[in-house]
């Protein structure tokens, strides 16, 4: 009976390993010549690295694209797509040598426009949500509007819907989405993080801050918000803001103004 048992276990435990064993990795995607003339010309964040950064960041992209499906929703993927959301997602990992994955994402859904929150439909009235970070039965996918994708790297403002959308990504690596990313920031700056946050709210709210006010939401958009604003616009970032600009470059471990200092 013993052994009966520890066979039924035994068989239990293989057929719970095969339902859920992790997949084969897909060989490494080929880098297309189309893929670097894009990051050339629309990514400003690649431009500005030197060429051995380029390297890392183009075999970034190649492994990116290795783990993460794309799946146009009304529209048809194109190789600027795969381009846009591969650098959304690694621009803000960049500086984290040991860490360059999001390891519970696999898939990333584009929507041909901006959709409506709770049935994610793509036509009728209040389609607001440009991108979002799916739960529930969406866990393990990050939905964008493939408008506010394209704009955020082709109109090079403050703002940046992939590199928001990864932000909100990598502050939930810790379990929790309370715009502090603990899991990368050291424990030193949450106070002087917070304190950001709440100085920085109050300003907005006053009309002296060029931070966008959707950071007002919450913690957590605050921080990813800023987050588009410190890829998008570094050097406009610094002058205004140079404080929690050197705290981010801790946070990313990026030195973004060239200065040979991280923060």
């Amino acid at each position: 009976m013993i052994l009966a048992a520890i066979a039924v276990v035994v068989l239990f435990a293989a057929l719970l390993y095969w339902i859920f064993r992790p997949k084969p990795l897909e060989p490494l995607p080929e880098f297309k010549e189309t893929w670097r003339d894009t990051l050339e010309e629309k990514v400003n964040y690649y431009r500005e690295l030197d060429d051995e950064d380029k390297s890392r960041f183009r075999q970034r992209m190649r492994d990116f694209l290795r783990r993460v499906e794309i799946t146009g929703i009304g529209t048809e993927v194109t190789e600027t797509d795969r381009v846009y959301v591969a650098a959304s997602g690694i621009i803000p990992t960049f500086g984290f040598l040991k860490w360059n994955q999001y390891p519970k994402l696999n898939e990333v859904l584009l929507y041909k426009t901006s959709f409506r929150e709770g049935d994610f439909a793509t036509t009728g009235a209040d389609r607001r949500v440009a991108g979002m970070v799916g739960g529930g039965f969406m866990n393990g996918k990050l939905l964008l509007s493939r408008p506010s994708l394209h704009q955020g790297f082709e109109h090079a403002g403050r703002g940046n819907t992939g590199i928001h959308e990864f932000a909100h990504l990598l502050d939930k690596a810790d379990g929790d989405t309370d715009g502090i990313p603990a899991y990368f920031m050291d424990n030193s700056y949450v106070l002087p993080w917070l304190e950001m946050i709440r100085s920085e709210m109050e300003a907005i709210e006053r009309g002296e801050s060029d931070i966008d006010d959707y950071a007002t939401t919450n913690k957590a958009e605050f921080f990813a918000v800023v987050a588009e604003y410190f890829f998008n616009r570094p050097a406009a970032f610094a002058e205004h803001h140079p404080k929690m600009f050197r705290l981010l470059e801790k946070v990313f471990q990026l030195d973004m103004d060239d200065d040979g200092v991280i923060g």
